[in-house]
């Protein structure tokens, strides 16, 4: 089975600070994977160094067996970032437009829209869209590319019910095409429902990881417990070693 993400003992401070503590993580080829922890335990610093654009104090990050950078430049990866700027005065099909040509085999324009909910905003300029719509043209510019690998860092946040809902009735589609889903949430529901594997991170370490259940039982709570418990009792502790 082909490995997308490998991640290799990655430590990364900031002055006295340590953001990620020599976290190891393999994800496979066509799984869906739920980064989950609380604010500051490192979950964007990590997607950082996955992505290449954070370097790793220590450890090493590969993607399809390539770094970072060059699988990015490769168009083997999509990324949607929770703090991704849009340029303005530009219209989302200017946008799209110019990311589109920046991939060697880029996805049609007309799926892009499709995929990402856009259908009718492409002739507004982008820094007139609402929070959940400029949440929507960032999906898009993540899809661009037509990437093996997604990497979303809270995809879903400025949604509303109906487009959240929508979102992940797209990112189905896309597994079910043997896409490759990274995503950070605090959304611990949407990690139980559309997550194949959840890890919980505290302190820069993976504290938990495995299905809703197995974190639970991590927590020693009953498997009818809600997940937010176990996520709550694991942060709470050191991390397991």
């Amino acid at each position: 089975m082909t490995n997308a993400v490998v991640l290799d003992d990655i430590r990364k401070s900031y002055h006295d600070v340590t953001a990620v503590d020599g976290l190891s993580l393999t994800i496979p080829e066509g799984q869906t994977l739920a980064l989950c922890g609380a604010n500051g335990a490192g979950k964007s610093t990590t997607i950082g160094m996955l992505l290449g654009v954070i370097t790793p104090d220590s450890g090493h990050a590969r993607l399809y067996d390539r770094d970072p950078t060059q699988a990015v430049q490769r168009g083997l990866v999509g990324a949607m970032q929770q703090e991704g700027g849009t340029p303005p005065r530009v219209t989302v099909k200017e946008l799209l437009t110019f990311i589109r040509a920046t991939y060697p085999n880029p996805l049609p324009m007309a799926e892009v829209v499709a995929t990402a909910q856009i259908a009718g905003l492409e002739r507004k300029r982008v820094d007139r869209l609402s929070g959940g719509q400029r949440q929507r043209v960032r999906f898009a510019m993540a899809l661009a590319g037509d990437p093996r690998l997604l990497v979303l860092d809270e995809p879903t946040a400025a949604l509303d019910v109906r487009a959240r809902r929508e979102f992940w009735a797209a990112m189905r589609r896309l597994t079910d095409q043997g896409k490759t889903i990274v995503f950070a949430t605090h959304y611990l529901e949407e990690a139980d429902r559309q997550a194949d594997r959840i890890v919980v991170l505290a302190e820069g370490r993976i504290a938990a990881e495995g299905t809703g259940a197995d974190i639970k039982a991590a927590a020693e709570l009953a498997a009818g417990s809600p997940l937010e418990d176990a996520f709550l009792a694991l942060i709470a502790h050191k991390p397991l070693p």
